[in-house]
């Protein structure tokens, strides 16, 4: 049977060369529903309530914040080490339509737990919608990848195997979901060393999340900590801030004047 020859896209280019680089990361995951009342509460309060990806890109970098094993990468050159950041650097599984062809391209928010949820929220809604040429990320990493599979090698080794280029170019943590298209617990890929992946909201009004991570780095005790951790800021900092968000678009009382 003759088929037909197709040319890879730039995208898809992208996610090949995203997977070669992640054969070699030994990654483990765990699972845990999260139980996120209050969390739910507080955002059916919220006029335009930000996306989920949004909520959980904060939630882990407010973990990591007081659990620096949460921002510390895995670098290989010169000799193998534990490189740790000063900060958390998302990098957020955007999916696009480009020429017709579904795609996934990678926006990068640094130090998220110092940003404003709603800030957090347009950074991603822009990457959404906004012509590639206007993202940043997108246009670093889309011109490396228009590069010949030998340049592509030699930049995707140096910016995995030192620990600044690593975090400039993969950040310390990804997420991804596929909620919006239905119930499914994806267990996804990178280069790592840590991935959160998020569900549908259960009628238990619990959410299913997985943390995939690099093992080389860390243990599970401290992913099931992690886990824990995250659920707690779900309801308390990022439901309050929700609130916050609430009253301070309520219109204040207009107090009478005597005349």
């Amino acid at each position: 049977m003759r088929g037909t020859v197709r040319k890879i896209s730039i995208p898809r280019r992208l996610i090949a060369d995203l997977m070669h680089a992640s054969i070699s990361v030994p990654f483990v995951s765990l699972t845990r529903p999260l139980n996120v009342r209050q969390l739910i509460e507080a955002r059916a309060l919220v006029a335009q309530p930000p996306g989920w990806a949004a909520i959980f890109v904060k939630a882990f970098a407010l973990v990591a914040e007081d659990q620096p094993i949460l921002r510390t990468l895995y670098a290989k050159w010169p000799w193998p080490s534990f490189y740790e950041l000063p900060r958390s650097v998302a990098m957020v599984a955007v999916a696009r339509v480009e020429n017709g062809q579904h795609c996934v391209l990678p926006q990068k928010i640094a130090a998220a737990d110092t940003l404003p949820l709603s800030e957090v929220d347009a950074l991603i809604r822009h990457a959404k919608d906004a012509p590639i040429a206007e993202v940043p990320a997108f246009r670093k990493i889309l011109r490396t990848t228009r590069l010949p599979l030998p340049l592509r090698r030699l930049i995707w080794l140096v910016g995995l195997n030192f620990g600044r280029q690593r975090a400039n170019y993969f950040g310390s943590f990804g997420v991804t979901s596929v909620a919006a298209y239905g119930a499914g617990e994806l267990h996804a890929l990178s280069p790592g060393p840590f991935i959160v992946s998020y569900g549908v909201v259960e009628p238990d009004q619990t959410i299913n999340v997985v943390i995939r991570w690099d093992h080389r780095i860390t243990d599970a005790a401290s992913i099931a900590r992690a886990l824990t951790r995250l659920e707690q800021v779900l309801n308390t900092e990022i439901a309050a801030e929700l609130r916050n968000q609430r009253q301070q678009a309520e219109p204040k009382p207009v107090r009478a004047v005597a005349t």
